[in-house]
């Protein structure tokens, strides 16, 4: 296949955002839901990085038990309690039907971090699909990428295409096979889900369109780092960036972030929640 297109300072200033909007109600609502109650951090960790993108509103929507807690660890943000079992899996038909008002007139929308359970994260889906507003954008990570192949067919009908955020283990299941992601992976699976997806650096759409961030550091892979990536992405839809646009723009932010987490701390060590400050900073160098 061709080489991708490196993403670059260049091309995203070239490829610029929607204007930042003077309103919160005008750079969109965003929606994350997930957040099992032995795993809420990584709902707050995305939304967190969707406020900083830019995003206007947030609200979460997480297990009823750890509701409280992020609340007043996150006043920035909405909270919605969903219902879960005694282990604390959220239950996934009865969470679509207590968040699914506010999942459909969200602007975008995420679904999966810190979920816990394949079978709860299928009835989810099923319960939110049909829920989102055709013109909402869609962000899928974790769980739900796992359960993903069951829905396949759901995902060309969506107007605006989703951006499927997978690590190395989840673009295997998504894809049915091993591997150890190269951009011809990344590419079929854009292809298969008729989404744009982001896994390591490498960015492809469903049209053939292919990107690959050229920095980056292995601190990266630490807790976190990934609902990071989701949450800069789903915030970037929000502001009204098409889903490449966001995929490539989320993926460079966080790249970035990394780099200058690396040079101020070590190779090792810094922490996902660290990411989330490098990045208006660097939003504001491109702009």
């Amino acid at each position: 296949m061709p080489n991708p297109e490196l993403v670059t300072p260049e091309l995203l200033r070239h490829w610029s955002l929607p204007d930042p909007a003077s309103s919160k109600k005008a750079r969109g609502q965003v929606i994350v839901v997930g957040g099992a109650a032995r795993t809420p951090g990584g709902v707050a960790l995305a939304g967190l990085a969707a406020l900083r993108v830019g995003a206007g509103r947030v609200q979460l929507a997480v297990a009823a038990s750890a509701a409280p807690a992020i609340a007043a660890a996150f006043p920035e943000a909405g909270v919605i309690p969903l219902p879960h079992t005694d282990k604390g899996t959220i239950l996934g038909a009865a969470a679509a039907a207590v968040c699914g008002e506010a999942v459909g007139s969200a602007d975008a929308v995420l679904i999966g971090p810190g979920l816990d359970d394949a079978d709860e994260a299928t009835a989810l889906l099923q319960g939110l699909l049909p829920r989102l507003d055709d013109e909402a954008a869609l962000v899928l990570d974790a769980y739900t990428l796992g359960v993903l192949p069951a829905f396949r067919d759901a995902l060309p009908e969506r107007h605006v295409r989703p951006v499927l955020t997978p690590n190395g283990e989840e673009l295997s299941r998504l894809l049915g096979r091993d591997c150890d992601p190269v951009q011809e992976d990344v590419a079929d699976a854009a292809r298969q889900y008729s989404s744009c997806v982001t896994a390591q650096g490498m960015i492809a759409d469903a049209d053939g369109q292919d990107w690959r961030v050229p920095s980056g550091h292995p601190g990266l892979a630490t807790a976190g780092s990934g609902d990071v990536l989701a949450g800069l992405v789903v915030g970037l839809l929000a502001r009204g960036a098409e889903p490449a646009q966001a995929a490539c723009w989320g993926t460079y932010l966080h790249s970035m972030a990394g780099e200058r987490l690396a040079s101020a701390v070590g190779g090792l060590g810094f922490l996902a929640r660290e990411l989330v400050d490098q990045v208006p900073p660097v939003l504001a160098e491109l702009s």
